[in-house]
């Protein structure tokens, strides 16, 4: 088998490659924290891969000649959740760091063939849409006409976890048919992604594509499925009965009606800050027993982390989710290696891509669109 070869950027603990292996060999990985270049070598090895400030890469970092530069570039500033700083923020900003070492790639000539970035659905709204505008017309600069996709890891795993992706294909090739159209398609454009799509400037319209892949494939893993069951660090009735105090009331109705099937349920509870009303904030708590996990975050101050919650008649239990079965949410094996410090292990999971993501859209997109050929002008699409 030909493998395709890229660059990852902005690398993790190489969730991206665990979704694009075994088509894609990675030349070069990049990542600013060395806990996660840590991880990334336990599972990788170290060759190719560099902990630096992606902005201070040159032509020579990047050695040899992909066909995708893979970048997942921090969410922090652009999530619903965030400060709303969007692409001036010191996180999101490293977008501008990666689109400098893409210049120096083509000026070296070595522009890759097609440039896949992803990040939170944040992205689509962030600054009322003029960040997607600012990376769309970015990847245009860099000679890329684009497109992007509205893919949710629920349709592969018990997790909710909606993502956009940006998928550029370089100016001089040609889509295949039947892979790019000029209106939305069925599948993977949400109603955010057209509204952000219909305000884009019109130079930056004019290069848009709307990609055509399949609907996702579904899953039938439940979040019951992921979860070890030899754990026995439960919480005490106390701690427990202050999560259950928090519950809104949509998540007591939850709770009780759990209980009413007298059945033992498993579901996930996670704490939200919510207005207190008075100008200042207080923590709220969800549950949901419909076999999905929340979307994983970075355990920030430990608010973000997930519990779980068992109930079985008038018994109630709670505790915090492990990293194991955190990874098993995003899809990775057991055989991934994670960091041993808890709060690394969560940091790595919540910042990282679902590999069975990536491998759909791989197969759907990412490499019928190396079946490009170069052309002198726009080709026709459907």
């Amino acid at each position: 088998m030909t493998q395709r070869a890229f660059y990852e950027f902005f690398c993790g603990g190489g969730m991206a490659r665990a979704g694009l292996a075994p088509e894609w060999r990675c030349l070069f990985a990049n990542d600013f924290d060395p806990r996660k270049g840590a991880a990334y070598a336990a599972n990788w090895g170290s060759e190719g891969l560099a902990i630096a400030d992606v902005a201070a890469l040159g032509a020579a970092d990047m050695r040899g000649c992909a066909d995708l530069a893979w970048a997942s570039f921090p969410c922090q500033d652009l999530s619903l959740a965030g400060a709303g700083a969007g692409l001036e923020g010191v996180r999101s900003g490293a977008f501008w760091g990666f689109c400098a070492a893409m210049e120096t790639l083509k000026a070296d000539g070595r522009a890759p063939r097609l440039v896949a970035l992803e990040n939170v659905a944040g992205v689509l709204t962030s600054k009322k849409g003029a960040d997607f505008a600012a990376v769309a017309a970015a990847l245009q600069r860099l000679g890329y006409r684009l497109g992007a996709l509205t893919i949710d890891a629920v349709d592969f795993l018990p997790q909710s976890r909606p993502r956009v992706f940006f998928v550029g294909l370089r100016r001089d090739l040609a889509p295949p048919p039947g892979l790019a159209s000029a209106a939305p398609p069925p599948n993977h454009a949400s109603g955010a992604l057209r509204r952000a799509v219909a305000s884009l400037p019109p130079p930056v319209a004019a290069d848009w594509l709307w990609w055509r892949v399949p609907k996702s494939p579904g899953s039938n893993r439940r979040l019951i499925d992921c979860l070890d069951a030899e754990v026995r660090d439960w919480r005490s009735p106390e701690q427990t009965a202050a999560l259950e105090a928090a519950l809104s009331a949509a998540s007591r109705r939850e709770v009780a009606l759990a209980r009413e099937t007298g059945e033992r349920r498993v579901g996930a509870l996670f704490r939200r800050t919510r207005p207190d009303g008075a100008g200042g904030t207080r923590v709220q708590a969800e549950a949901r027993f419909d076999g999905l996990a929340g979307c994983l975050r970075t355990p920030a101050g430990g608010s973000s982390r997930q519990f779980l919650i068992e109930v079985e008649r008038e018994s109630t239990r709670t505790r915090l989710m492990t990293p194991r079965e955190a990874a098993r949410l995003m899809g990775l094996p057991d055989s991934f290696v994670l960091p041993r410090r808890t709060t690394d292990a969560l940091h790595l999971i919540g910042d990282g891509v679902a590999p069975p993501v990536v491998r759909f859209l791989s197969g759907n997109l990412l490499l019928p669109l190396l079946d490009a050929r170069k052309e002198t002008a726009h080709a026709l699409i459907a």
